[in-house]
């Protein structure tokens, strides 16, 4: 039996607010050259990301075998924090390069 809409709707959102707190630990953690640690939590956060992609995924497909999909509020707003945390992941794998890069040069001197 498929998930409910609204099932789907929170736990994309869950998902995605996970994948999001892993991007900003990844993030703290290169702040303070824990670069190792930066990496892990950036795979952690993209396989939350693709959880959330496969169950939206499944709901793409519904739609396209002809399935009718309320599009509420709940559901946009799922979307939307899908497409912010895939935004953010990769500001944060820049942002991590550009650490990576400045700490080299503070060792350079």
């Amino acid at each position: 039996m498929a998930m409910k809409n609204q099932e789907i709707a929170f736990l994309l959102i869950a998902k995605n607010g996970a994948a999001r707190s892993m991007f900003v630990e990844a993030l703290e953690r290169a702040k303070v050259g824990d670069f190792l640690e930066a990496k892990k939590c950036v795979e952690e956060g993209e396989a939350l990301l693709v959880e959330g992609h496969e169950e939206h995924g499944k709901l793409i497909t519904r739609m396209a075998r002809g399935e009718e999909i309320l599009m509420d509020l709940l559901l946009v707003h799922a979307e939307d924090q899908m497409m912010a945390a895939e935004t953010f992941k990769v500001l944060c794998k820049e942002l991590i390069v550009l650490h990576e890069e400045m700490q080299e040069l503070k060792r350079r001197g």
